[in-house]
């Protein structure tokens, strides 16, 4: 994913039906450094499927590391997500 952009979909909250509540991942080609199609979903279940919500990502950050840092405002967490070899 490395030269892909990221987005925080905070989340809605004036709605009946919840929408946004996860990260996506853009896909870029790297060798024209534009977007190669749509937006996918790549960190999503802040929303219970009776519609409670448990997080409202907010923020994303790359660490020295390479893993993502997700700020979420719901109860201040930071979330990490790594990468396996």
């Amino acid at each position: 994913y490395k030269g892909d952009v990221f987005a925080a979909f905070h989340g809605s909250w004036n709605r009946m039906k919840r929408t946004g509540y996860k990260v996506v991942r853009v896909p870029f080609d790297h060798s024209t450094g534009k977007p190669r199609g749509e937006y996918e979903d790549f960190v999503t279940g802040f929303v219970t499927p009776d519609g409670k919500v448990w997080g409202r990502p907010v923020g994303i950050t790359v660490a020295k590391d390479g893993s993502l840092l997700i700020s979420e405002d719901g109860n201040g967490t930071i979330w990490r997500l790594s990468y396996g070899k």
